[in-house]
């Protein structure tokens, strides 16, 4: 039992997502379960079938963030009229999710501005660009971390961790760094793909793509560009607030007016 705590605290010390579920009420009252993403369960509530599906419902509790109560029968039935006629157990599922994770590609002003906003909500910032003057702490010291590396790189090593709560937003205009951005985002399970620039900008940008052979039709719908919402934001902090209104948009399903779906000038 103490080895099974002293694992959840690590996971939780380093980040990583994990929920202990505990038995509250019902038989085996204060057995406990650890439950880890592709790994093998550690600990038992009493019943290998009502651990199975507890672990199950558990790892839905993790992709969304959530702690809660669930219920069951001895033997992890669900039904409310299997429920109806036996005994309830009462899980407490104690579940942690690291913060979403948004990467920022390119060290300008506008990224800036967008780390300070993406901070209040909850993310995890990391702000990458290849030029070392420009990626420095003392100029983005609301960020988690600022790498000086080419996009490649970071998504070899990382780009697996991503999903549909993270974001990649690309902040540059310079081919060779935004064509490999958006090379290795698309890579990813990363629910948002956020690119910078003007309609004749990212029309250009399309060209590139397809001469480097991303050109499917459900490649580049993943793609937000213009990024953000069309709420006639000029100034940096505005942007940043357009594309984080975007993301939540997406994420929430809202039909919200993107400037990747319009036409015409993205300022007037």
């Amino acid at each position: 039992m103490t080895s099974l705590y002293l694992q959840f605290a690590e996971r939780v010390r380093n980040n990583l997502p994990v929920a202990l579920l505990t038995v509250i009420e019902g038989p085996h009252i204060g057995a406990t379960l650890m439950v880890v993403p592709n790994s093998p369960n550690v600990g038992t509530l009493g019943d290998l079938e009502l651990d199975r599906v507890a672990a199950r419902d558990a790892i839905g509790e993790l992709e969304a963030g959530r702690t809660s109560v669930r219920h069951y029968g001895p033997n992890g039935q669900t039904t409310p009229e299997d429920l109806l006629d036996m005994a309830t157990v009462r899980v407490f599922v104690d579940s942690f999710s690291p913060p979403p994770i948004m990467w920022i590609f390119g060290a300008v002003d506008f990224t800036a501005a967008l780390a300070k906003v993406a901070k209040v909500l909850g993310y995890y910032v990391v702000v990458c660009d290849a030029r070392e003057v420009f990626a420095t702490r003392r100029r983005f010291p609301m960020a988690d971390e600022v790498l000086v590396s080419w996009p490649l790189p970071l998504f070899n090593e990382r780009g697996a961790s991503l999903g549909a709560r993270d974001a990649v937003c690309i902040m540059t205009h310079d081919p060779k760094f935004d064509v490999p951005a958006i090379d290795g985002a698309l890579a990813t399970a990363v629910g948002y793909i956020g690119v910078m620039g003007s309609r004749n900008t990212h029309a250009k940008r399309l060209e590139r793509l397809n001469e480097v052979g991303i050109n499917k039709p459900t490649q580049l719908s993943r793609l937000m560009a213009p990024i953000g919402l069309d709420i006639g934001a000029r100034t940096p902090e505005e942007t940043a607030i357009s594309i984080v209104s975007e993301i939540i948009a997406r994420r929430t399903g809202r039909n919200a007016p993107s400037l990747s779906g319009g036409d015409g000038p993205i300022h007037r």
